[in-house]
């Protein structure tokens, strides 16, 4: 017999370790913006997986690319060269200011791997003494040591202390703050384009540019953690394109397997070349299934620009929307804010119940930082699907105010 829901929750409670405040449902299948619970409710998916499912739930040249590749080869090992990591990366470094990537699994391992090829290209290049690491002040750039010392949220450190050497954190969009940082030690700035985990906060106009300046006047890289806005999400392959700024470095992970696991780091020539055989390895980076989801979820992203000219599109329709409820709630909802299909709806008080109503009216919407109301859909939304969110909002808000 059949488990019921209840009983797939109670046995996650039995058997996982508590690491999620998980929403109480199960959710078994996905089509495109869709998802269903295991008892059959129908949810709009506003969340995307965290900015994961940017083609939508099992897109069919995904599964298709995923099922042809399992019948070939699932996975073997990195000491041999692997036909579609080689296209996989070729097709990364066409459409990025990168020459050259190294993969992984993860956004947190992706980041983990810039911050030792940063430490090592500065150590061979630009000083002996040279380790430190600025980053900013509401970032978040993963779980795993380095990357959770890098990460610029306290709360998220907080019993895992000593924390790694070499790192200071700057508030964001703070340019006197960033220069008065700088010491002998820095060799490298981190940021994420656009703050992600702690509210979609947006740089300021001209604030990456003179980031970049700043890191080519003393001599530091500059690497740009995309995990989360790259693959299309902001109606630009890259985020770093909308504000005319390269990276030395780019981190990627999230929507690049367009649902399956993969991250990336990718990097110029010149500093890409401080990684020899033995200086960094992951065991199933870049493995043939892995990279096969990721190959179809470019090729149909970039295919005709449809997508990302829908990411645009949405983006705007679905501000406007959010915008008219601010206008209409404005004791509420205090800042509407971000680009493309990653957005956020700042509001005065925690905004738990309000994610939690919309779960009972079938749409699925993010809280992060606690008040900010986080949207991250498939980049396939369309106006129809914009339209029922906003009305939910829109009845939502009128009962919690």
């Amino acid at each position: 017999m059949e488990k019921t829901e209840k009983k797939f929750i109670d046995d996650s409670k039995k058997y996982l370790m508590n690491t999620y405040n998980r929403c109480p449902i199960v959710l078994r299948k996905g089509r495109g913006m869709k998802v269903w619970s295991s008892e059959g409710k129908e949810y709009l998916d506003f969340v995307g997986g965290i900015a994961v499912n940017c083609l939508g739930h099992c897109h069919p040249k995904v599964v298709i690319a995923l099922q042809k590749q399992a019948q070939r080869l699932i996975h073997v090992s990195n000491l041999y060269y692997i036909e579609p990591q080689i296209k996989l990366a070729k097709l990364l470094v066409e459409h990025s200011c990168a020459d050259k990537v190294f993969f992984c699994n993860s956004g947190a391992e992706a980041n983990e791997a810039a911050i030792k090829l940063t430490r090592k290209y500065a150590k061979e290049h630009i000083g002996v003494d040279k380790y430190e690491i600025i980053s900013a002040l509401g970032s978040f750039h993963g779980r795993t040591l380095a990357a959770l010392t890098a990460t610029g949220q306290e709360k998220f450190q907080k019993g895992f202390e000593p924390l790694v050497p070499g790192f200071k954190h700057v508030p964001f969009n703070d340019i006197n703050a960033l220069k008065k940082a700088i010491t002998n030690h820095t060799c490298a700035v981190l940021l994420e384009p656009i703050q992600g985990e702690s509210g979609i906060k947006m740089p300021a106009e001209g604030y990456l540019k003179e980031v970049r300046n700043i890191c080519d006047e003393h001599g530091l890289l500059l690497i740009f953690d995309e995990v989360q806005t790259g693959i299309g999400r902001t109606g630009k392959f890259f985020a770093y394109e909308h504000f005319g700024v390269e990276p030395d470095i780019i981190t990627l992970a999230k929507g690049l397997g367009g649902g399956v696991a993969i991250g990336a780091m990718l990097a110029t020539d010149h500093i890409a070349a401080s990684f020899q055989p033995g200086s960094h390895a992951a065991t199933f980076g870049g493995n043939p299934l892995a990279c096969a989801a990721a190959i179809a979820t470019i090729e149909t992203l970039l295919e005709d620009g449809f997508i990302l000219d829908n990411c645009r599109r949405m983006g705007e329709y679905l501000r406007k929307g959010l915008e008219k409820l601010k206008k209409d709630y404005s004791s509420m909802i205090v800042d509407i804010r971000g680009i493309g299909l990653m957005l956020g709806m700042e509001l005065t008080n925690p905004c738990a119940p309000i994610v939690n109503l919309c779960a009972e009216r079938g749409i699925l919407v993010n809280c992060t930082a606690g008040n900010v109301l986080r949207f991250l859909p498939p980049l396939i939304v369309t106006e129809k699907d914009i339209d029922h969110l906003i009305d939910v909002l829109e009845d939502v808000l009128g009962r919690v105010i």
